[in-house]
């Protein structure tokens, strides 16, 4: 039968909207959003997912409040109607597309709810196909969207209310869609037996809100330095009539914490056309650890796409002092709420980083291998 979006002329393969193009187990369609004052004092991180060939949506709610991060996190069974963007007490109103977007969590009862509305500052950004192979398999293939705005409404987090209004809190969002590792873990098969040598991940991702512009920086290396994902690019008001400007090939140094992995400050360097140096100097302040709670990579508890059953709810509260959750942390992609300059200018949004196992080029020569070049 039909399903609701059928009705618009936005089909891309010969089948109903039902239906993915792909039999791939692994086919999602996510959002991300995050939010944050000024201080960084307090971080939310939040999205919902949808993985047809699962037959499962989700979604997740985190705040990083002071030592204590709050999860409130919900899953079922994904219906017919995708235009309908709901699961448990979490909902998303697209009040006008790319431009303005009500999140709305009622899990007052777990810890955390809200009432926000996103609004774009500036043009969203269709980023560079994202593919990642292992073993020869395609295990990504992704689609990606980003944009910097600012938030307003009602945050509630451990019994406190909280003001957000669009003059102080400050966010990213993207959309993703595609195939990534989602649900219930494949086996491993002989990736288990033959693991890969010298594995290495480094990732950095960039987004920035100025007064005038933003930046969206994109960097993906390998063990040896490789590059396999490059983007730089800012962007300015709709109504300017200037165009996207690239800014080449960003050489990013990351300052780390020593004896950890933890990114204190960067700063990125970048050319505009005509040769002239474009410089991004960063500080990270608060940050979400996104392997605690909110279900993405190396997070033990909940993964996005997995089978909890219909109306499944539940909050969590995670204590970042613990040692067990420290020491999960450098293993997972961890946002950063950043505070930038460039050219003079002050901007805010955030600096996503990872990396784990090797990576020459930060004198990181294995999984043990920390900022000091001590092993732990």
């Amino acid at each position: 039968m039909p399903v609701p979006l059928d009705e618009y002329p936005v089909h891309q393969v010969p089948l109903s909207m039902r239906h993915m193009a792909t039999s791939d187990r692994n086919a999602y369609d996510r959002c991300y959003f995050n939010a944050h004052d000024r201080t960084g004092e307090v971080f939310l991180v939040t999205g919902m997912g949808v993985y047809p060939n699962l037959g499962v949506i989700d979604a997740y709610a985190t705040v990083r409040r002071g030592d204590e991060q709050y999860t409130v996190r919900t899953s079922d069974a994904l219906g017919d109607d995708r235009m309908t963007q709901r699961v448990g007490p979490y909902r998303i109103e697209v009040l006008e597309p790319l431009e303005r977007v009500r999140v709305v969590c009622e899990g007052e009862d777990h810890g955390v709810a809200f009432d926000l509305t996103w609004t774009g500052s500036f043009p969203t950004v269709e980023e560079p196909a994202h593919v990642m192979r292992q073993g020869g398999r395609v295990i990504l293939d992704a689609s990606r969207f980003a944009q910097v705005g600012t938030w307003s409404g009602l945050l509630r987090v451990g019994g406190d209310e909280l003001t957000v209004s669009d003059d102080r809190w400050v966010g990213t969002r993207d959309r993703s869609w595609g195939i990534r590792p989602v649900g219930e873990a494949e086996p491993p098969g002989r990736g288990a037996s033959e693991p890969e040598d010298g594995f290495g991940f480094w990732w950095t991702y960039v987004p920035l809100r100025f007064d005038d512009f933003a930046v969206v920086v994109i960097a993906q290396e390998d063990g040896d330095g490789t590059r396999l994902l490059n983007e730089a690019v800012r962007v300015f008001a709709a109504g300017s009539g200037r165009p996207p400007e690239q800014l080449g090939w960003p050489e990013v140094e990351v300052r780390y914490r020593l004896g950890t992995r933890h990114p204190e400050s960067a700063v990125l360097h970048m050319r505009a056309r005509g040769g002239k140096p474009v410089t991004l100097e960063i500080e990270t302040l608060g940050f979400v650890g996104l392997n605690c709670g909110p279900g993405y990579g190396g997070d033990p508890d909940w993964s996005h796409g997995q089978w909890r059953g219909r109306g499944w709810t539940e909050g969590v509260v995670v204590d970042m002092r613990d040692p067990a959750i420290t020491g999960r942390i450098p293993f997972g992609v961890v946002d950063h709420v950043a505070r930038a300059s460039c050219d003079g200018a002050e901007g805010w949004g955030m600096f996503e980083h990872g990396t784990f196992g090797r990576h020459e080029p930060s004198g990181f020569t294995g999984w043990e291998s920390v900022a000091d070049g001590v092993a732990t």
